[in-house]
């Protein structure tokens, strides 16, 4: 590497933010400006899962196959630009992957040298787990590159390693460059959910369409990142959707928590960013600090926790609560014999009065029922709810007759030292070249929070949704969901950061009432970010709730009406 080409920025793109996510997008990105590396992230709890879930079916599985098929149509177009590629898709068996790709370039007649990342497969440590793998950093990534790969795959790494391993790799960073490598995992956290970044999933994206804007195929991110750790948030040009402050706050807000986001290479100071816009569809962002990483990796433990079996009786019309009780009264009996370990009740009313549609008139009742015994969740359910069709409330019928019952599964959070793991990089010809672990390690203390802001001076308020000024975005972390609430002014980050405390958000979002809530506060992103303990029960894969990634969580707070100043209306 050149002074010439470190001083350059690196233009890092994403073109997954999960398995299935536009399978256009990897072209479209290769195809629509300049790129230097193209990520794409292909990896989530429940993902895990489903791939362990593959590879027990057939041992060479346990890959994302549409990364496959998305460089059969795009290996010679990221040859011929001279772009590299990395990715996570290789999931539990990244060496199959890689393989694989070998076997594709060779039948395109593609010279592209394959390299992949491996050591984060724990699951002889876990041996009751369907998959058990430690989050690895970005220096596996990074050896890589620096031995001249053109492909690196890797299985289970950090989704900010996707830019921080070619960051460093590029820019010649070492573990000690803790500022550099944390300006890089804010850059990697916002790009590794791909369209979340350019207006997909955004609270205020109605605004944006009401001016002319156009969010139907919205552009994937990429980032201009500096040799000093700053960087660029944009898209490439003519693509849809936009670019602004909000949206990438929006997305740093992510499935975080508190003032410190950790990862295998760095602690990133989330307290420490400060965006700007740069003009149109250009965010900078700058200033973030980095501090050494904690001195564990976090491990992903998926375990099949059982089966799980559902059905929704549809209510329709009048005395929907009294409907809702007798058949209630009904299965409960009809199960008694061979009750499930978990049964769980939920009247939806959907239904409203003097309806001028037979849908609009009715609510649903969901049993979701969850049992080791795949028998007691399946035959068992649909046998019971099947035999009521003439016995039971007054136009009796479900949405769809329940199954035979699906397996779920149950994700856990475990740390392991550093050193515990075999971090490696497998170059194109066989070489193996070991990735040492974090030679400087701290462990997290909580920051102490900052205090609010001076409050609004009291003035006439009026009762509508929080949403009338605040964004939010929310997500799932195992059992964990985190809201991240943000304003556009000062003026309502004066408001909000006394208004919307611990005890009104448990008073709007009445579920985490008997949960333990943190409200974190991040004054330079005019935010807040509350993290409830508890909420998803097992994870995603054991679909505890209605919503079991949280994803609307922040939505329906938004939703929740409070005393606003009418200054800020």
């Amino acid at each position: 590497m050149t002074s010439t080409q470190a001083s350059r920025p690196l233009r890092i793109g994403n073109a997954s933010g999960f398995y299935g996510d536009r399978f256009d997008a990897m072209r479209e990105m290769l195809t629509g400006g300049e790129l230097d590396v193209l990520t794409g992230d292909y990896l989530a709890e429940l993902t895990m899962l489903i791939l362990g879930r593959d590879r027990l079916k057939d041992p060479r599985a346990g890959y994302a196959r549409t990364f496959l098929r998305q460089l059969e149509e795009c290996l010679g177009l990221a040859h011929e630009r001279g772009v590299r590629i990395v990715a996570n898709a290789g999931g539990l068996n990244p060496a199959g992957l890689a393989d694989a790709v070998r076997q594709l370039a060779d039948r395109l007649g593609t010279p592209v040298r394959v390299a992949h990342v491996e050591g984060d497969d724990l699951h002889s440590r876990y041996p009751d787990s369907l998959a058990a793998h430690a989050y690895l950093g970005g220096f596996g990534i990074a050896a890589c590159l620096r031995e001249g790969a053109d492909i690196v795959v890797t299985g289970r790494v950090t989704d900010a390693a996707l830019v921080t391993g070619p960051a460093a790799a590029h820019f010649g960073w070492g573990p000690g460059d803790h500022d550099r490598l944390a300006g890089a995992v804010v850059a990697g956290h916002v790009l590794e959910c791909g369209a979340q970044a350019t207006g997909g999933n955004y609270a205020f994206f109605d605004e944006f369409r009401k001016s002319g804007g156009d969010l139907r195929h919205p552009g994937f991110p990429l980032a201009e990142l500096h040799e000093d750790g700053t960087c660029v948030i944009t898209k490439h040009p003519g693509t849809g959707g936009l670019v602004d402050v909000g949206t990438v706050t929006a997305q740093l807000l992510y499935e975080t928590a508190g003032a410190r986001y950790a990862g295998p290479d760095v602690t990133a100071r989330l307290d420490t960013v400060r965006l700007t816009q740069d003009g149109p569809d250009r965010v900078r962002v700058e200033g973030v600090r980095g501090e050494a990483p904690p001195p564990t990796l976090k491990v992903g433990v998926n375990r099949l926790g059982g089966f799980r079996n559902e059905v929704a009786f549809v209510l329709t019309g009048l005395d929907v609560e009294a409907k809702a009780a007798l058949v209630r009264e009904q299965m409960t009996d009809a199960l008694s014999k061979s009750p499930p370990a978990d049964v769980r009740w939920d009247l939806v009313r959907t239904d409203r009065a003097d309806a001028p549609t037979e849908e609009t008139a009715s609510a649903l009742l969901r049993l979701v029922v969850r049992d080791r015994d795949q028998e007691t969740v399946g035959r068992t359910l649909s046998g019971a709810a099947v035999e009521l069709a003439l016995a039971s409330y007054p136009g009796f019928h479900v949405l769809a007759p329940p199954g035979k019952g699906s397996p779920y599964g149950v994700f856990e959070d475990v740390y392991v030292p550093h050193g515990a793991v075999d971090h490696v990089a497998v170059l194109h010809d066989g070489r193996r070249i070991p990735v040492p672990p974090a030679p400087d390690t701290a462990v997290l203390d909580d920051v102490p929070q900052p205090p609010p802001p001076d409050p609004l001076p009291p003035g006439p308020t009026q009762h509508a949704p929080l949403g009338l000024v605040a964004g939010a975005r929310s997500g799932d972390k195992g059992g964990n969901a985190n809201v991240g609430v943000w304003v556009r002014t000062d003026e309502a980050y004066r408001w909000l950061a006394h208004e919307l405390t611990v005890d009104r958000f448990r008073q709007l979002i009445p579920e985490s009432g008997q949960l333990k809530v943190a409200r974190h506060l991040l004054p330079d992103l005019r935010a807040l970010n509350f993290v409830v303990e508890g909420v998803l029960g097992e994870g995603v894969a054991a679909q505890h709730r209605f919503d079991p990634q949280a994803k609307a969580l922040g939505e329906w707070l938004r939703s929740r009406h409070l005393d606003i100043p009418e200054t800020l209306l």
